[in-house]
């Protein structure tokens, strides 16, 4: 099914949260949709460290949660519990409690091309800051955090051959001076 279409929903239905079990959104998701339940897991890239490398996998917006579209007066909505992935639907009392839309929309209209949400991390430094490099040939030097200069990079101001020099190294490259 295509991406777009299980996010669209008709009149009457509402969106609703779905706990999933660990690590089993994808699984509880296509299970949803193999019903005839719209469901909707806002994924964004991340970036995985692992063995000295680095990549980026899609990952839940919202770890062990996911949407499922539902007109709880007509449909089954109770089968969505006892559905292979699914833990259980977030309820108060016995009746699941609707997801404001202009939620489901913001996220909706914050996701790129590629159906990946965007998301911009608060930068850990701000301007002046003593930090260190972590890795690459500046490692172990010393320095003051001067800006962000992409996503990915930012940079420093270290002490070199007796002045203050402006270099631009990776973001993941740079911890907090301890």
């Amino acid at each position: 099914m295509d991406p777009a279409r299980e996010t669209e929903i008709e009149s009457g239905t509402r969106w609703y949260v779905v706990h999933t079990h660990a690590r089993a959104e994808e699984t509880a998701k296509r299970n949803l949709v193999q019903q005839g339940f719209s469901a909707f897991l806002p994924q964004y890239a991340k970036k995985r460290r692992h063995a000295r490398r680095t990549d980026t996998v899609h990952a839940p917006l919202f770890p062990r949660y996911l949407f499922v579209a539902i007109d709880i007066a007509r449909a089954r909505w109770r089968a969505v519990a006892s559905t292979i992935g699914v833990s259980h639907l977030i309820c108060h009392g016995d009746a699941p409690v609707p997801v404001p839309d202009r939620v489901i929309d913001d996220i909706q209209a914050s996701m790129d091309d590629c159906g990946l949400v965007s998301v911009k991390q608060a930068l850990p430094f701000k301007k002046g800051d003593v930090v260190q490099v972590t890795g690459g040939a500046l490692a172990d030097q010393v320095g003051l955090f001067d800006c962000e200069s992409d996503e990915e990079r930012v940079f420093l101001l270290l002490d070199m051959l007796g002045r203050q020099v402006r270099v631009k190294v990776p973001l993941d490259a740079v911890a907090q001076f301890a």
